[in-house]
């Protein structure tokens, strides 16, 4: 019985048909962009040789989300969220055809393919706060964190099993071959959004433009919980992202071969994996912020082993380490926001948290590549984690809500279920 409150919980799957629809279709989708992800560094590595540019993928991921995110959580917080997503499910859609078409032609520049990157990212700046906003729909409260950590699995399955079938795609086949791929599993991400049900807006919708915008940012300022949350979140990726110094340590260590740079991002998915596979340990520990506050702290102790290691396994190691670190953090930050935002703010909190949990690292990813150019890779390495252990500390310091945070909360105004 102790074993099996410590392995994750599938309850939801079973509970919740249009649940079990979105993560499957998710899970799917999850996978191609992954591929992709190691099909646009290794092209603009090969385009550049700098880990500059290849720093630039995420800036240019990075961009969309916050000059658009808040106003697209906004807008998640006025329409029906079901149908803004398949819209934008659909751009993102179409922005894969069109990197496998220049991928296939050959002729595009490394800044036409950051171009298209970005333009994708409009699509996800839309498309995220609202598919964040459909778990707390679909599933009861006590059920919320077990969803949470089957959607982490999905992502981190994707993640371990991608990248190194897109470098293998790419070493084969090509870049183009690898970004239809993606585009191909979208038809995936269509299934899950189909089954979902109406998801019209609370009866006081957000205020139109700028407003319903400052009313978000309002709550975030007066909610010491959630902010806590979230500059946690910010210590962890701004300031010690290590993904854009990967194809620079795949060529000082295994030759720049396309085929092993996926290792890296396989070796921290599986310590996602395997963290979220024993979920159970944690996602029923009653006060998520410190889980939070722990894992993020963990993350930025094993880049810095990361850094310092000169053996290649030992390294790998330490990727899987940081990864089990990251999926705790993450999964207790989602609890913590999911369980203390009221349903009429949800999609203008849920952009806020993506903005932090996705343009963050593709921020921390243009700081490494920076500081790696100026200095070395295991100076960039080194001096993210310790600056990470050091932010981290002082937030779980200052912000003794975060460290009180209970898993549930009655800011919940609306009733759960589908």
């Amino acid at each position: 019985m102790g074993l099996k409150r410590t392995l994750i919980d599938v309850a939801p799957l079973r509970s919740s048909p249009p649940f079990r629809r979105l993560w499957i279709g998710q899970t799917l989708s999850g996978f191609g962009s992954q591929m992709t992800l190691v099909a646009v560094m290794y092209q603009v590595w090969r385009m550049t040789e700098s880990a500059t540019w290849t720093g630039a993928v995420g800036l240019a991921q990075a961009v969309p989300l916050i000059v658009l995110g808040l106003f697209a959580g906004s807008l998640v917080d006025r329409v029906d969220r079901r149908k803004f997503y398949l819209l934008t499910t659909s751009g993102q859609a179409a922005c894969s055809l069109l990197l496998a078409l220049q991928g296939f032609l050959g002729q595009f520049p490394a800044a036409g393919v950051l171009g298209l990157v970005a333009l994708q990212s409009c699509f996800v700046a839309g498309g995220g706060p609202a598919s964040r906003t459909f778990i707390p729909h679909l599933l009861p409260e006590h059920q919320l964190a077990a969803g949470l950590a089957l959607t982490r699995i999905a992502f981190q399955g994707a993640m371990l099993l991608g990248p190194a079938l897109g470098g293998l795609i790419v070493g084969g086949l090509g870049v183009g071959t690898c970004y239809l791929i993606d585009a191909l599993t979208f038809a995936a991400a269509f299934y899950g959004a189909f089954g979902l049900p109406q998801m019209k807006p609370a009866d006081e919708p957000a205020r139109p433009g700028l407003r319903g915008v400052l009313d978000g940012l309002a709550f975030l300022g007066r909610t010491p919980v959630i902010r806590g949350a979230l500059l946690t979140d910010l210590a962890a990726t701004v300031l010690s992202m290590p993904i854009s110094l990967f194809p620079l340590v795949n060529a000082e260590r295994f030759g720049g071969d396309p085929r092993t740079l996926g290792l890296f991002l396989t070796a921290i998915a599986v310590g996602g994996v395997a963290a979220s596979l024993f979920s159970g340990s944690f996602t029923r520990f009653p006060r998520p912020g410190l889980v939070m506050l722990g894992g993020s702290a963990t993350w930025g102790l094993a880049l810095t082993l990361f850094g310092t290691s000169s053996n290649r396994w030992l390294g790998l190691g330490f990727l899987v380490m940081a990864g089990a670190a990251d999926t705790v953090s993450v999964v207790s930050r989602s609890t913590v926001v999911q369980t203390h935002t009221p349903h009429e703010l949800l999609g203008r909190v849920s952009a806020a948290e993506q903005i932090v949990g996705q343009a963050g690292p593709d921020i921390g990813n243009m700081r490494g590549g920076l500081v790696a150019d100026a200095s070395s890779g295991s100076a960039a390495l080194v001096s993210g984690g310790l600056l990470c252990l050091a932010a981290v500390a002082v937030v779980g310091a200052t912000t003794a809500d975060l460290r009180s945070s209970s898993a549930s909360s009655s800011a919940r105004t609306a009733p759960a279920g589908p």
